[in-house]
C-alpha cells in the first residue's frame, strides 16, 4: 500500500516570447533536474541552511515507500521523485545472469514503478501514479536501486525514466500525457540502470548505453514523438549527458567508455569525439567557459577538460583538450563546477580538489573532509558553499573559496545515495527511507 552549461539546461518552456522567459527565470529558483538548474550541482538563487539535525532546522520529514536513489526534483509547491515498491507475495531468489554479475541483489518480488509528487510546504502526497508493474530483470548493485533515474520537468510537464521499465510523461496533476518503450537494457555485470533524462526547450534526450546496441535518441517533449536516435558504439555507461549552447547551437554531450562525444541536438549527427575515459562512466560531465569537464575513475583515473570552440571530428590528443589529470578523478559523484572553480571527488572517498576550470590548477589541491566516508551522491553548492553527503548520513559544508574550509557537519540518521536538490532556502535530501525538507527554523 502506497502513501494516502555555458547555460547549460537552463529548461526553457516550449511556449514562446514572455512566457518562456517567464519558464526559463522560474527555473533558476527551483531544482528542475538532477543536477539542478544550470545542470552544474549549483542553485544560484539557493541559501540553505549550514547545520541541521533530527531535531535542528527539519522542515518535515516524511517517509517514503520502496526504494529510490533518484534525485527530487523541484518547481513551484511540487516535489517529484521516484520509488520502486516491492508487491506481492515473496518468490524464490532470482539472481542475475548478466556475464561477470557480482555484489547483486536477487530478485524478490515483483515492483510497482511509481511516480510521486508531494507538496513543498508539509511534504504530504499530492498524488502517486503507478507507471508500471513488472517482475524486475535483475536486481541491480547492493548499493544501488531499481529507480536511480531522476526526474525532469519544464514547468509544465514532468518527465519519469525508468529504463527497461519505460519512459513517462505526466502533467502536474499527474495525468499520463505519453509514454514511450525504448526496449530492455542488458547492464555490464547486473548493476543496474541509472542514467537520466534531460530537457532542453521541447527537446528531451536519452542515452541508452548497455551491453546490448548502445544509442542516444531525442523525443518532442510535447507529443512523445521521437526525432532521431543515433547509434554509439560503447559499452554500459551510467552518465547522464547534459545539453550545453555553443556557437549558436545547441549540443547534446554524453560521456562514454570509448568517446565523450558531442552531437548537434537538433539532428543527433556526431559533431566532435575525445577518447581518454576509462571503463564503468558514472560521473556525468558538466560545462561552463566554453569548456566541458567528464570524468571516470574506474580502473584508469581520467579528468579531461574539452574546449567546445573549433571543437570538430576526432579531437583526441589535440589542442582542444585544454587540459587532463590522472589523479584523483571521479567515478560515482559527478563534478561540481562553482564559478570558475571545478570541485571533484577521488573516486568516491572523502577527499575533494578544487581546481581552476580554464588551467586545471590546484586551488588549493586535494583535501580531506574529515567524518565523511564513501560518497555516491554529487555535490552541490549555493550562497559561498559546497555541500558534500555520504553514505552514512553525514554532510560536511565547505566554504566556497581558494583556502578550503569545513563551515559545518551534520548528520542524520539515514543513509544517502540520492543526490541533494536546493531550492530557495530549502535542502531536499533523500534516504533510503525517508525524504527531509531542511530549513533554517
Amino acid at each position: 500500500m502506497l502513501l494516502g552549461a555555458l547555460g547549460t539546461c537552463l529548461l526553457a518552456s516550449s511556449a514562446g516570447g514572455e512566457e518562456a522567459a517567464d519558464r526559463t527565470a522560474a527555473a533558476r529558483r527551483f531544482w528542475p533536474a538532477w543536477r539542478g538548474p544550470l545542470g552544474t550541482g549549483v542553485a544560484p538563487e539557493g541559501d540553505p541552511p549550514t547545520e541541521w539535525s533530527e531535531e535542528k532546522n527539519i522542515r518535515w520529514k516524511v517517509d517514503v515507500p520502496g526504494l529510490g536513489h533518484s534525485t527530487p526534483i523541484v518547481w513551484g509547491d511540487l516535489v517529484f521523485l521516484a520509488t520502486a515498491v516491492p508487491t506481492g507475495e515473496a518468490l524464490p531468489p532470482i539472481e542475475s545472469k548478466a556475464p561477470g554479475a557480482h555484489d547483486g541483489v536477487p530478485v524478490t518480488h515483483r515492483h510497482q514503478f511509481v511516480a510521486l509528487a508531494l507538496r513543498r510546504r508539509d511534504g504530504k502526497v499530492a498524488w502517486e501514479r503507478t507507471l508500471k508493474e513488472a517482475l524486475p530483470l535483475e536486481g541491480g548493485h547492493y548499493t544501488a536501486s531499481l529507480a536511480s533515474s531522476s526526474p525532469v520537468t519544464d514547468g509544465e510537464r514532468v518527465v519519469f525514466l525508468l529504463g527497461s521499465y519505460g519512459l513517462y510523461a505526466l502533467d502536474f496533476s499527474g495525468e499520463l500525457l505519453w509514454s514511450a518503450d525504448l526496449g530492455t537494457m542488458r547492464i555490464l555485470h547486473g548493476h543496474g540502470e541509472a542514467s537520466s533524462p534531460v530537457l532542453h526547450g521541447d527537446t528531451l534526450a536519452i542515452n541508452w548505453d548497455h551491453e546490448g546496441q548502445s544509442f542516444v535518441t531525442a523525443f518532442d517533449v510535447r507529443s512523445g514523438k521521437e526525432r532521431w536516435r543515433t547509434p554509439r558504439d560503447e559499452m554500459t555507461t551510467w552518465a547522464t549527458p547534459i545539453v550545453v549552447e555553443h556557437g549558436g547551437r545547441a549540443l547534446l554531450i554524453a560521456s562514454g567508455t570509448s568517446r565523450v562525444r558531442g552531437y548537434d541536438l537538433a539532428t543527433g549527427k556526431v559533431i566532435w569525439e575525445c577518447g581518454g575515459l576509462s571503463a564503468n562512466v558514472v560521473a556525468s560531465p558538466v560545462a561552463g567557459h566554453g569548456m566541458v569537464f567528464a570524468g571516470s575513475s574506474y580502473d584508469v583515473r581520467a579528468l579531461l577538460a574539452i574546449r567546445l570552440e573549433g571543437a570538430q571530428g576526432d579531437i583526441t590528443g589535440t589542442d582542444r583538450v585544454a587540459w587532463q589529470r590522472s589523479r584523483g578523478t571521479p567515478y560515482v559523484p559527478s563534478p561540481l563546477l562553482y564559478g570558475e572553480a571545478l570541485y571533484f571527488l577521488a573516486h568516491y572517498q572523502g577527499i575533494i580538489s578544487r581546481v581552476d576550470a580554464k588551467t586545471g590548477r590546484d586551488q588549493p589541491g586535494p583535501f580531506r573532509l574529515q567524518g565523511i566516508g564513501n560518497v555516491y551522491a554529487s555535490p552541490v553548492a549555493a550562497a559561498g558553499r559546497v555541500y558534500v553527503t555520504d553514505l552514512d548520513g553525514t554532510t560536511v559544508v565547505i566554504e566556497h573559496a581558494d583556502a578550503l574550509r569545513i563551515v559545518a557537519r551534520s548528520s542524520l540518521n539515514e543513509s544517502f545515495a540520492a543526490s541533494a536538490a536546493i531550492a530557495g532556502r530549502e535542502l531536499f535530501l533523500r534516504g533510503r527511507r525517508s525524504l527531509y525538507s531542511i530549513e533554517s527554523r
